[in-house]
């Protein structure tokens, strides 16, 4: 994997090991030579058995997988985008990267909050107004 940054937590590198990777046939064009190369990159990454994530990191990369997840929890990432196996090898553990520092991110709490009295105010006489414009458009009555 690449150099860890800076806000990267501990756990994000130590998850390398692992990985299980496998090259195969990549698909589209590019001659003869895609008939005889194992170019595209097949990465697998266990979630729910991995001893370095922590359980809430599981839970939320999970939901973020969706269909790369298998039932038994294992990651599957697919790189065929380049030529050479390296570079799809790169690509498919900065995505694998990507995902797990999307999941390592706590999603904030929602603390409900109430209407102030100016805002119950403003909201009402929005509703008087409106309810104004649209008691006009009715038919004229034998008065009028």
């Amino acid at each position: 994997m690449d150099a860890p940054r800076k806000r990267d937590p501990w756990w994000l590198h130590a998850a390398e090991g692992e990985i299980a990777e496998k090259a195969a046939r990549a698909s589209g064009p590019g001659g003869q030579n895609v008939n005889k190369t194992s170019t595209a990159i097949e990465l697998r990454f266990d979630v729910r058995n991995s001893p370095s994530l922590p359980e809430d990191v599981k839970a939320r990369l999970e939901g973020l997988a969706g269909s790369r997840l298998t039932q038994d929890g294992v990651l599957v990432l697919f790189a065929q985008e380049y030529r050479s196996q390296e570079m799809n090898r790169q690509a498919a553990r900065e995505r694998l990267l990507d995902l797990l520092r999307q999941a390592a991110v706590r999603p904030k709490t929602r603390r409900p909050t109430r209407p102030t009295l100016a805002s119950k105010i403003r909201r009402l006489d929005g509703k008087t107004r409106r309810s104004g414009v649209k008691g006009l458009r009715g038919r004229p009555s034998h008065e009028d």
